[in-house]
């Protein structure tokens, strides 16, 4: 095979994974990795903490899907994975803490089995209504939040779509897309009739696919998820070249012109193969000239920020298992609080180590504070939350991550498939990214290996 050079423009999982996957097929090229930033990884990112590497980014993988397992066995590191040692969480709700029912989909409920107590009386009584409602119809994509208001009632969506789905994604059910959000839910809808046979029937053909899976449903890396990206920068033997923002990809007869570096000095790197993995404001300003048809649709993804802050407090036991979902009907300033110590054996012992999250899709007021006075916040916030007996932290850390999930909005796919569509058209250019199939790390490794197919 003659030697080729691809050009992968950030640095992130979906970026890293392409470069590992394209050295793996076709191991004499040279590999450039642009990244605008000061390190590598995106949002995969950890710290020291009370003497542990903690990630303040992704702190668990999907292993019921195998492209991140998989990754990481690929990498010589399967010895290095853990299986948490309790996934029980809890909702805290304006009554209580209540466990999270079992058997719904992302929230949604696939019976009315379980939900008195979690939902009021008249709002259980609504979800059993459905049965009355007329066979439910959906004509293309709709809000979560709108259909499951329509034919559940608002407290299921408040109470446990919200901090499920919101807690994925940083945004609201009432904008986030169905049918891209999820999709085994939509692909049920049509010959169900209602939403809790199609939710039940989606239950069952998961269980179906992944046959007789026993095993963990998630897994972490005991060095922190945060380890793998200097892994597969290694096994890539990728050049990665940070603090070098792309501004342009040009057509040429031969292949490729990406224009980097400084605005005012900026400098022409040639390539034959293009792989945009950035953020899809970035990826549309890049492409304007390359692939126009998929600007638009790409400026229709807009990104929710959010911060993550860390803490180290003295050793106590605390009662919340893996952690709470905090949905914004209690009026509290954090939307989840993973208790590390309890979900991960190697986190426990001699500190408590808890991550909280902060910052919703159109509600980011509150990381206009300054890092002391949020970090003092939600300190105080999961202090209360957790009943801590020792609630002064001996370490904390913020890391805020600025547009930092995309938002899935009513008509994604549509947007995606335009966006793939545009640059398909183009010979030797791909795109990936969290923003188009899902913000997993599974499903990101997944649209790298899908667009190294393509170009290979």
């Amino acid at each position: 095979m003659t030697a080729r050079r691809l050009v992968v423009v950030g640095a992130g999982i979906t970026g890293l994974a392409a470069a590992f996957e394209w050295r793996r097929r076709r191991p004499d090229d040279e590999i450039v990795v642009l990244e605008a930033g000061d390190r590598i990884g995106g949002k995969m990112h950890r710290i020291q903490l009370a003497g542990h590497w903690y990630d303040t980014g992704p702190e668990a993988m999907l292993a019921r899907v195998p492209e991140a397992i998989a990754l990481v066995e690929s990498l010589g590191l399967g010895h290095r994975l853990v299986a948490p040692a309790t996934t029980q969480a809890s909702v805290v709700l304006p009554e209580g803490r209540f466990p999270l029912p079992a058997g719904t989909v992302l929230g949604v409920p696939a019976s009315t089995d379980g939900l008195d107590g979690f939902l009021s009386p008249e709002g259980a009584a609504r979800v059993r209504a459905e049965a009355d409602l007329p066979p439910l119809t959906v004509d293309g994509d709709v809000a979560v939040g709108g259909l499951l208001r329509e034919r559940l009632g608002d407290e299921v969506v408040d109470r446990l779509v919200e901090p499920l789905l919101g807690g994925v994604y940083a945004g609201r059910a009432d904008e986030l897309s169905l049918q891209a959000t999820m999709p085994a839910l939509f692909a049920q809808l049509a010959g169900s009739g209602s939403v809790l046979a199609a939710a039940a029937a989606a239950r069952d053909a998961g269980t179906r696919s992944r046959g007789d899976v026993d095993g963990p449903v998630f897994q972490t890396v005991d060095e922190g998820i945060g380890s793998l990206p200097a892994a597969l920068v290694a096994a890539a033997r990728a050049e990665v070249r940070l603090r070098t923002p792309a501004h342009a990809v040009r057509r040429t007869a031969t292949g490729f012109e990406v224009s980097t570096g400084q605005v005012a000095a900026p400098e022409v790197l040639t390539a034959d193969a293009v792989l945009v993995a950035a953020p899809a404001g970035k990826a549309a300003r890049l492409l304007g000239r390359v692939a126009p048809g998929a600007v638009e649709p790409l400026q229709g993804i807009p990104y929710a920020s959010m911060a993550v802050v860390a803490m180290a407090f003295p050793a106590q036991d605390v009662g919340a298992g893996s952690g709470l979902l905090v949905p914004p009907v209690t009026g509290r300033l954090v939307k989840g609080v993973t208790v590390s110590s309890s979900k991960w054996p190697h986190l426990g012992g001699d500190v408590l180590l808890v991550r909280s999250s902060v910052g919703r899709f159109r509600d980011e007021s509150e990381l206009q504070r300054t890092d002391e006075d949020l970090t003092a916040a939600v300190v105080a916030d999961v202090a209360d939350l957790l009943e801590l007996s020792r609630p002064e932290p001996v370490q904390t850390a913020v890391v805020r991550w600025g547009g930092g999930l995309p938002q899935y909005l009513v008509g994604h796919q549509a947007r995606v498939d335009a966006i793939r569509a545009a640059v398909g058209e183009v010979p030797g250019l791909g795109i990936a990214g969290a923003a188009f199939g899902g913000v997993g790390i599974p499903a990101c490794i997944r649209d790298a290996t899908r667009a190294v197919d393509a170009l290979l």
